[in-house]
């Protein structure tokens, strides 16, 4: 049986929209992702499972808006497949860049599939102050921080 990696944290995040990807995309540190939800629930709760390159994990959010809990547990390839399946009509697929900016890493994903033409940046902070202080990049468009419209578990659906 292996064992379980399992993190815990506060996530505090912002989402955008994208007007035009940045020339750093090009030398950005870049992953597919898959990632599929077992269940959804009012409140912003949800369980996701992804794959990040290599890596398979399972995670449960709580929480909407900026600041979320989140517990993620790290899953062997062979438990990620066991519960795909499980995840039929509710998956998303995108490419996800890691791009440097001021001591913060902004992480541009582009969606495919259904969601083709979609390109969302969603920047991690620290703390709630760095989280209020934040001047987005000029490339960045309009703040959809906490919109049901973008959320993944809503995209995964539609």
């Amino acid at each position: 049986m292996p064992r379980l990696h399992h993190v815990s944290s506060r996530e505090i995040e912002r989402k955008f929209l994208i007007k035009h990807l940045p020339v750093e995309i090009l030398r950005a540190r870049h992953f597919r992702i898959a990632q599929g939800y077992l269940a959804n629930q009012p409140g912003g709760r949800h369980v996701r499972l992804r794959r990040k390159g290599k890596i398979t994990s399972l995670t449960f959010k709580v929480g909407r808006g900026a600041a979320r809990e989140e517990r993620e547990i790290r899953l062997s390839p062979q438990q990620f497949a066991t519960l795909w399946p499980a995840t039929a009509g509710r998956r998303l697929r995108k490419m996800r860049y890691e791009i440097p900016w001021r001591n913060l890493i902004i992480e541009v994903d582009i969606y495919s599939g259904q969601n083709q033409g979609l390109i969302v940046a969603e920047v991690e902070f620290p703390s709630l102050a760095l989280c209020r202080k934040f001047k987005p990049p000029a490339w960045f468009s309009r703040e959809i921080t906490g919109g049901k419209r973008y959320s993944n578990v809503r995209l995964a659906r539609e």
